[in-house]
């Protein structure tokens, strides 16, 4: 499984300079399968979850297009600052290979337009001072080794690259790695851009989720959900029995849910039927609450036969039910840490029911100073807490009593 160990940020909003989990060889502690940002209104939980969606953006569409969508570059670098916004990512794809760590930073040219300051993927190699360089890019021009080397942690270090390529992109506002991730000849570019490609980022819209969907079978969840109907559809087809140990187990989780079931129309499509257990007729999903729609849709997020390596979901607990939270909680967790087909889940809430189910290593404290600018901390780094943790008092309830707030 492909898991991101650390990520940093730079003059991103509020995020002036935040970091979590471990960047470099030597630094930090890897973010766990499950990570979850908490901390009050207003804090920078949401701009945290947004760089994620910035990024997928930049590699979709291109550095300004991903900036004008938020208002302009301008309007999305910290305030007073006059630096270039800057993000870090390490990860491995898997855990016996070396991480790699993916660093790009976004300028303003001489028509104030943005564009890719520089991009670099390095191996991080424990034993070397010095980081691997697998591409380098600045201002669109840099260079890139060609070739295969063999990343796996478990034995030295074997380099076979045939040789550094010169290249120049032609447009500067575009990521190197949306490039030379396309060709067969940059495999580990091309992993690492495969990787970030397939993120799913959740923007889910109950009452999108509710249209009439058209007619076609479709694999996974987009991400505001409004292909619900089709990925039904696709399930029902091609897992039939599966899918229906999914509608039963989704069914025992949600109050007063007796059954969940399937109707045909005539044209093909597929209608969700909740089976009340106080009503002989069954409600179909267009009528069902904004909290168990949003419950229903998770489940089968979670649930995909080939999900997603990575899942970043904002405060997922708005409109559901208080006590279903840890049981999702726990549902994010199986996925995040199951024998196979695991996708790393990162989550921001403010939800302390939601917490009580995560150990203080699974969640970050975000907070905002004097300066207006965000800063986090991981909970098990303060040892009071792990004190009181380990002496089974839930950590949903020290936050409510404020003991996860900088004292």
């Amino acid at each position: 499984m492909a898991i991101i160990e650390g990520f940093k940020v730079k003059n991103f909003r509020v995020l002036k300079d935040v970091t979590i989990g471990k960047l470099w060889a030597k630094e930090g502690v890897p973010l766990t399968p499950l990570t979850a940002v908490i901390g009050k209104n207003g804090v920078g939980k949401s701009t945290f979850f947004d760089a994620f969606g910035f990024l997928a953006d930049c590699l979709k569409d291109g550095v300004e297009a991903a900036c004008d969508k938020r208002g302009g570059f301008e309007r999305i670098r910290s305030q007073g600052q006059v630096g270039p916004i800057e993000f870090y990512i390490q990860y491995r794809y898997e855990p016996s290979e070396i991480p790699i760590t993916y660093e790009m930073a976004i300028g303003q040219d001489e028509t104030i337009r943005p564009y890719v300051l520089n991009e670099y993927l390095r191996l991080n190699i424990d034993s070397s001072e010095d980081r691997f360089i697998l591409m380098k890019l600045c201002n669109g021009k840099g260079f890139v080794l060609n070739g295969e080397g063999d990343v796996s942690a478990n034995r030295r270090l074997k380099v076979s690259f045939q040789r550094e390529e010169r290249f120049e992109l032609e447009d500067n506002r575009k990521l190197g790695i949306a490039t030379l991730g396309s060709l067969t000849k940059h495999p580990i570019i091309s992993g690492f851009k495969q990787f970030m490609e397939s993120w799913y980022l959740s923007y889910f819209n109950p009452d999108a989720a509710r249209n009439q969907f058209a007619v076609g079978a479709q694999r996974h969840l987009n991400p505001k959900g409004d292909n619900l109907g089709n990925v039904v559809q696709y399930m029902e087809r091609e897992y039939k029995e599966r899918f229906q140990d999914i509608l039963d187990n989704i069914a025992k989780k949600i109050p007063g849910i007796d059954r969940i079931d399937t109707k045909e129309l005539e044209d093909g499509r597929l209608l969700l039927r909740f089976h009340d257990k106080g009503f002989n007729k069954p409600f179909y999903h267009t009528q069902m609450s904004d909290g168990t729609l949003k419950f229903f849709t998770y489940m089968l997020l979670l649930n995909d036969p080939k999900p997603p390596p990575f899942i970043c979901i904002e405060e997922p607990e708005n409109g559901l039910y208080h006590k279903l939270l840890e049981a999702l909680a726990n549902e994010f967790r199986e996925r995040a840490t199951g024998e196979k087909d695991t996708s790393q889940v990162f989550i921001t809430t403010h939800q302390p029911y939601f917490i009580n189910a995560l150990s203080p290593e699974e969640v970050w404290v975000m907070t905002k100073g004097e300066d207006g600018f965000a800063s986090v901390t991981r909970a098990s780094d303060d040892e009071l807490v792990r004190n009181l943790y380990e002496q089974e008092l839930p950590l949903g309830g020290l936050w409510y009593s404020d003991y996860l707030d900088p004292r």
